[in-house]
């Protein structure tokens, strides 16, 4: 009877050595033959190979296999991935730490006036950051959602936020609350050292385990900047949005 040789070794062998590959020659390497491709479709292995790709800590059940939830992220992802361990987020269009993080209640008002809201019952987990020109912000599960799916899926205004004066540049931040005052997080509050020169346009991004900001210097101005933020309503999506019009 025929023997794979590769049989001769032990199966948690075969995963450790797995766990060193990326994504894409895991799939090459489970169509070589039916026996490789039991041992890849294991949950071991694309969980350890989407945690460490996407460079998030360990993170509780998920609803999706993780096979499916790698192939959402990397189709997508352009900035990188942070975690949300708390129900609230704050989002703001200013890189100031806040000196008083507004109630929970008075998300549209305190948009529309300071640029800034806390949103509650945020989807904990891992959230995928992705445009540059935007920032907009999903939890990794979204496009494997069946409202997603099937087109059920919506989302509501939480409110704006414009600024019809020369602005030097258009901000954007979303901070898991929770771990707003990591000395992590505090990296993204010092702006010069991440932020490109005064002549220099590309969008920069600031990403740390629990929060992710995008920073675009402006060229002189007398346009106006418009933040916007979106939020779903049973899934819990938070779509981040800074733009300028001139």
């Amino acid at each position: 009877m025929f023997v794979n040789e590769f049989e001769s070794y032990e199966e948690d062998i075969w995963v450790e050595i797995a766990k060193y590959l990326e994504g894409r020659w895991l799939v090459m390497l489970a169509a070589t033959c039916k026996w490789f491709y039991r041992l890849i479709m294991e949950e071991s292995v694309w969980r350890f190979a989407c945690l460490r790709d996407l460079g998030v800590p360990i993170t509780g059940d998920v609803s999706f296999k993780w096979i499916k939830l790698y192939a959402s992220a990397f189709d997508w992802m352009r900035i990188g991935a942070f975690s949300v361990n708390s129900p609230a987020a704050l989002l703001t269009d200013s890189l100031t730490y806040p000196r008083n993080l507004p109630r929970e209640d008075t998300a549209e008002k305190t948009l529309q006036s300071s640029g800034l809201c806390v949103l509650t019952n945020i989807k904990t987990g891992i959230w995928i950051a992705g445009t540059m020109q935007t920032l907009d912000t999903r939890h990794i599960e979204l496009f494997l959602s069946k409202g997603y799916q099937d087109g059920s899926w919506g989302y509501t205004l939480v409110g704006s936020h414009e600024t019809r004066k020369h602005v030097d540049g258009a901000c954007g931040a979303v901070f898991d609350l929770d771990h707003i005052k990591d000395s992590s997080t505090a990296e993204l509050f010092d702006v010069k050292s991440w932020v490109g020169k005064n002549d220099d346009w590309q969008p920069k991004t600031k990403l740390t385990p629990h929060a992710v900001a995008v920073c675009t210097n402006l060229q002189d101005n007398e346009g106006k900047s418009i933040l916007t933020a979106l939020a779903s309503g049973d899934f819990l999506y938070t779509w981040f949005l800074v733009s300028t019009n001139f």
